[in-house]
């Protein structure tokens, strides 16, 4: 392996040493790059893990995001235990006259005491009437509910009264002037005198973005609410995960996703830390969370279970992030990490048990008696330097091996320059940088040991003002960064981009890959210089060769892929241009034999834009996004121009009968 990789890097290589800013000094004007491809060699396998996406629960990404539920704080726990407390974002109907809302510990749920007790002071006559439409409480969900003419939505709540009730449940128009669509529970009190759940299906009569649900009522009386959920009846794979953005990540064809974070699984305390095991079971008794690294509550209906089930759906690998005990504040001494592990040891049987185990029973009851294809994990997240760290690792990870030798473990210590000193599978590398820097960072792995723990880049992005809310020399800088990981990619397993999603309303962090508000989403440059990856897991790298005293402004990589859209198979060349001239690459596409590479079939694919700083937006989601013209007379040699700041793909098309020379 060590010659065969030595031979194969020879014929790998890039002149890439970035200068200062985005010039280089003494450049030719519009100069031509000769550049080889041995389609002839046998190349090297790509993992079949390289690219996958990393989830965390930052900017709302989850909650108010990925996970379609469109009430916050559905069960009113955000606001803490001691009651009274804060009902946010939730609002009365009414004045202070007509309706009281006050929460109690009166709840069924034992892991979520806290109830809304809603008293309407008002009636439907007498000197006190009511307003028309009644009073009560709305809830405005993340920045505005997605209600949209002729779709259904799921309603749950549940309720008690010591009377009878007449409540109107509704969803309205942001200023609650118009209903778009409604349902009603009537009920003697002898129905509803204990907890009882009610379920609706509503089909809207009209549309408003920014819509709310309200609970309403014009009699006088005391009704308990609590766990009011409103989900859209069509979601992804109909598994609760909104459509267009699950759609985006589906886009991406990821090889793997990282889960659920980031910061989120550590908490700047250890009792906010990401809790698997509250995650799971029914949505009604999961007690969420406070994730007090990025702000804000999250009742956890995007559970454990549910990322489990999404990596299904994408039909990816889950790789689960755990706490190892440490957060950022405090940390558990390895003498008494024991508990810590016989909890992620549950973990694993939750997710990989047979249905007839403790906690395998758990996730068959919740729908999926088969096992879920867990066979990652990354024990702690950013931890390596912290006191107890090293202690702590060894401990899961031989608790890990003997009890499932097949899982591949990542630590958070950094291998790529100097070896280990513990146990891994893998090594877990960030990198948040300038676009020159990332872009610079293509030779990042040349030199690593070819043996031993491969790398996981599973958090890379450029920052900073280079970034804005993601810009185009972000993409075309960490477009040079993942050629120089793909070209690495016998001791570079996986790569990621952080973070992956932002709600616009709250932003946490910038820049993200893809941005979102209750309605719509658009990709950033970024997003669309992970597509020009996503068929290089699995594929071959072929050996190439650029010429020496080429422009430090380009890199380049070439990739054998087969799409299983067009069942056709295709040379893929891949140029990033980080610099201000054109640039022609003269490509010659040597071993193959004449006719290998169909005239016609093939295509281009660009990404740029006029300004180095353009951004897409909601207004022009496709500002900068890749534009696809097909290639006419294609074959072994050929020009193609690419622009300054450009990321350009060629696709060459080959011939099937001339497939089994190559």
């Amino acid at each position: 392996m060590e010659e065969n990789y030595g031979i194969l890097k020879y014929l790998i290589t890039f002149a890439v040493i970035w200068c200062a800013g985005l010039g280089v000094g003494a450049q030719q004007e519009n100069p031509t790059v000769l550049f080889n491809v041995e389609a002839g060699q046998p190349g090297r396998q790509i993992p079949s893990t390289l690219f996958g996406l990393f989830f965390e629960e930052i900017n709302h990404a989850g909650a108010g995001g990925l996970w379609a539920e469109l009430v916050s704080n559905r069960g009113f726990e955000a606001g803490g235990p001691n009651t009274p407390s804060n009902i946010d974002p939730w609002s009365p109907i009414g004045d202070e006259g007509s309706v009281l809302l006050v929460t109690d510990r009166s709840s069924l749920f034992e892991r979520n005491k806290v109830a809304l007790r809603m008293e309407t002071l008002c009636d439907s006559e007498g000197s006190n009437q009511c307003p028309a439409g009644g009073v009560g409480v709305y809830n405005p969900g993340y920045w505005g509910m997605n209600i949209e003419e002729g779709e259904s939505y799921h309603v749950v709540l549940w309720v008690r009264s010591t009377g009878a009730v007449n409540l109107s449940i509704s969803f309205t128009s942001s200023d609650g002037l118009n209903i778009l669509a409604a349902s009603s529970i009537v009920a003697s009190s002898f129905e509803i005198q204990d907890w009882t759940k009610k379920e609706f299906i509503l089909k809207a009569a009209a549309t408003d973005h920014y819509a709310r649900l309200s609970v309403t009522s014009s009699k006088k009386g005391i009704v308990w609410l609590d766990q009011i959920s409103a989900m859209p009846v069509d979601t992804f794979k109909g598994h609760g995960f909104r459509k267009g953005l699950a759609s985006m990540l589906a886009d991406l064809k990821p090889a793997f996703i990282r889960f659920p974070g980031g910061c989120f699984v550590e908490g700047v305390w250890l009792r906010n830390a990401f809790p698997w095991r509250q995650s799971i079971g029914p949505w009604e008794e999961r007690p969420g969370h406070f994730g007090d690294v990025w702000g804000y509550w999250t009742d956890d209906g995007l559970g454990f279970y549910e990322f489990l089930q999404l990596a299904e759906d994408l039909n990816t690998l889950p790789i689960w992030v755990f706490n190892n005990g440490i957060s950022h504040t405090d940390e558990v001494s390895t003498s008494t990490i024991l508990p810590f592990i016989l909890d992620i040891l549950n973990g694993f049987e939750f997710a990989r048990g047979p249905s007839n185990s403790t906690w395998g029973s758990v996730r068959a009851a919740m729908g999926h008696p088969d096992p879920f294809n867990l066979k990652y994990v990354a024990i702690g997240n950013e931890d390596c330097g912290k006191q107890y760290y090293r202690g702590n690792y060894i401990k899961f990870y031989y608790a890990i091996k003997l009890a499932y030798p097949d899982i591949q473990i990542i630590s958070n210590c950094d291998g790529s320059s100097t070896p280990l000193d513990h146990p891994a599978d893998l090594y877990d590398y960030h990198i948040y940088t300038s676009a020159s820097n990332i872009f610079s960072m293509v030779h990042k792995f040349d030199n690593t040991p070819r043996s031993g723990p491969k790398a996981f880049v599973s958090e890379y992005a450029v920052t900073g003002t280079d970034a804005g809310h993601g810009s185009l020399l972000a993409a075309i800088g960490e477009a040079g960064f993942l050629i120089g990981l793909e070209t690495n990619s016998d001791v570079v397993e996986m790569a990621s981009y952080a973070p992956l999603f932002v709600n616009a309303n709250n932003r946490r962090w910038n820049p993200d890959a893809i941005v979102f508000d209750s309605w719509q989403q658009y990709g950033t440059p970024s997003y669309w210089v992970q597509q020009f990856f996503r068929e290089s897991s699995g594929a071959v790298l072929l050996p190439v060769t650029i010429q020496e005293n080429a422009t430090s402004a380009l890199v380049a990589s070439a990739i054998r892929w087969s799409s299983l859209e067009d069942g056709e198979d295709y040379i893929r060349v891949k140029a990033v241009n980080f610099g201000s001239s054109l640039l022609t690459l003269d490509i010659s596409i040597s071993g193959l034999p004449v006719g290998s590479i169909r005239s016609s079939g093939s295509k281009k694919t660009i990404l740029t834009s006029d300004n180095l700083m353009d951004e897409n937006s909601f207004d022009k989601p496709q500002k900068i996004a890749p534009r696809a013209t097909a290639v006419e007379n294609s074959g072994t040699d050929m020009n193609i121009s690419l622009p300054p700041h450009s990321v350009t793909v060629l696709d060459l098309q080959l011939d099937h009968v001339m497939h089994s020379a190559i």
